[in-house]
């Protein structure tokens, strides 16, 4: 894609509405956007790319501050490159926490359907083992 956006056409593309954006622009989160001679927002490939990223950053859970911290250092270019790792490693390390946590809860819930199937089981039999059929961990 070679040619600017309007943010209509951003908003169509990536999900985002047209209210997020220019809250993220006012928020710092993007880069200022350029303009068209009549003042309408142009959105440049890059400008995509970056919003991509700021989408996984969010989806992923990473709370605005951060990412506005994230993208102040971006703004402030190349130097900031060692800061940028170490933000998100952390996030990364936050994120691994996060589906370590899902993965155990997700395992349990597994477990409860694994002991509901054999309660079904054992009640469509007539064969009710009380003890069995109670509500276990």
């Amino acid at each position: 894609m070679s040619k600017a956006l309007t943010i209509g056409q951003v908003a169509a593309t990536s999900g985002v509405s047209t209210h997020t954006l220019r809250y993220y622009e006012q928020a710092g989160l993007l880069r200022s956007i350029g303009r068209a001679d009549a003042g309408h927002r142009l959105y440049a490939p890059a400008d995509l790319d970056w919003l991509q990223f700021v989408m996984r950053l969010k989806a992923t859970g990473m709370p605005i501050a951060g990412m506005q911290a994230f993208a102040a250092l971006r703004a402030e270019g190349d130097g900031t490159f060692g800061a940028r790792r170490a933000m998100l490693i952390e996030h990364r390390d936050a994120v691994l926490a996060r589906i370590a946590e899902l993965q155990t809860n997700l395992e349990a819930i597994s477990d409860k359907i694994v002991f509901y199937e054999a309660a079904e089981r054992e009640a469509s039999t007539g064969h009710i083992d009380n003890s069995f059929v109670k509500d276990s961990p």
